[in-house]
């Protein structure tokens, strides 16, 4: 038997990165709401005291107020007072947004195309029963917790910022336990590290990994001592630079292309999108166990110029067939991508932390394709 060790992290809301990410995706949702058709690149910058925010925003809609946005994220992520070390009512807001270039307008808008060139994949397999690759599954509801906990009060002294990361040992390619945890919280000052270590255990670990662990397996919480300095004061934050933890924790094979601040004209987003819907529904229809999908666009064109289905051997059809079925079965231009998962609705904030795949509120979660595939069985 062949076994091998696989590891995946997640980030809590409060992390710097993960805090720039749902500031411009709480932009993008604001934009929507006043105007489905707007078209926004907004990328947002944090450090001590302040919060840079710029990009390119097209819309027909009244003014946004940036600012308000911008702390009404952080104070509702929990950076509200200067003990936390931010705080979101007082800190610095700066803009610097403009119009997008009229040469990617004129692609996007008047021949339907992408709205720019790159490639991207999705993802799905049969681990879990969100069709998610185990390591980030849990990794994600490590950090879920991590939250809940704090906002609930059950653990009062932490913190917003936090990581968690989990090693599964795959036993021929099968999930068979937990050989390792790592969860690291913002705490406050004077709380003793034994308290801090026995109820994260208690409070966190085990009821998210306690299934699977076992008397090997390797815990670590805040493996360096003390972490009373987090957020924007320890740690520069900036959008798009959790590219991972935001879709199948390495598992997957990436484009490049970050999420949060795009609107779904952009293929970085909208196709990753799509990919994962597309590959999620031929697991579940059962055409193979796992699956991932390349979709490459130039920009200006709504067409893709490659698309290319990997099944690792599990597929009942080739990948070829699959490929064909795929292209018959599932839009793949632009606008029928984001007319099929209905991509102009503000939902994005909420894919801002925790990953965009693997949770049920997603239209590109759904598996509503899977019982017309099984026509292919």
């Amino acid at each position: 038997m062949e076994k091998v060790f696989f590891t995946s992290e997640s980030v809590t809301e409060g992390h710097p990165d993960k805090v720039c990410d749902q500031i411009s995706d709480a932009v993008l949702d604001a934009v929507l709401e006043k105007d489905p058709q707007a078209r926004v690149a907004i990328e947002t910058f944090i450090k001590t005291g302040f919060v840079l925010i710029g990009g390119e925003l097209s819309t027909r809609s009244e003014y946004i107020d940036v600012q308000k946005i911008a702390r009404d994220t952080l104070v509702g992520i929990g950076y509200d007072n200067g003990e936390v070390g931010f705080n979101g009512r007082h800190c610095g807001v700066l803009s610097s947004i403009s119009e997008q270039s009229p040469d990617i307008s004129m692609g996007v808008v008047d021949h339907q195309g992408a709205g720019d060139q790159g490639m991207m994949f999705g993802y799905a397999c049969d681990e879990t029963p969100e069709l998610m690759p185990l390591p980030i599954s849990l990794a994600h509801k490590l950090t879920m917790r991590m939250t809940e906990v704090r906002k609930k009060g059950i653990l009062d002294y932490l913190y917003p910022d936090g990581k968690s990361q989990v090693t599964i040992e795959y036993d021929n390619g099968t999930p068979a336990r937990i050989e390792a945890v790592v969860v690291s919280n913002h705490h406050k000052k004077d709380v003793p590290m034994e308290k801090i270590r026995a109820d994260i255990k208690e409070h966190i670990i085990q009821p998210v990994c306690g299934h699977m662990m076992d008397t090997e397996t390797k815990i670590h919480i805040n493996p360096t001592g003390a972490f009373t300095q987090g957020g924007p004061v320890a740690d520069a934050g900036l959008t798009g630079r959790k590219i991972i933890v935001d879709t199948y924790g390495g598992m997957a094979r990436h484009g490049g292309g970050a999420f949060s601040g795009k609107d779904a004209t952009k293929v970085d987003r909208s196709a990753a999108y799509m990919m994962r819907y597309i590959a999620k529904n031929l697991v579940a229809a059962g055409l193979c166990k796992r699956c991932e999908i390349q979709v490459a666009y130039a920009i200006g064109e709504a067409e893709p110029v490659s698309l290319l289905v990997e099944t690792f051997g599990t597929g009942i059809l080739s990948n070829a067939e699959l490929a064909k079925i795929v292209r018959k079965e599932f839009p793949l231009t632009p606008a029928g991508i984001i007319d099929h998962l209905q991509l102009r609705k503000p939902v994005y904030k909420r894919t801002a932390a925790y990953g965009h795949f693997g949770r049920d509120s997603f239209t590109w979660e759904a598996t509503d394709k899977a019982d017309a595939l099984k026509k292919y069985l």
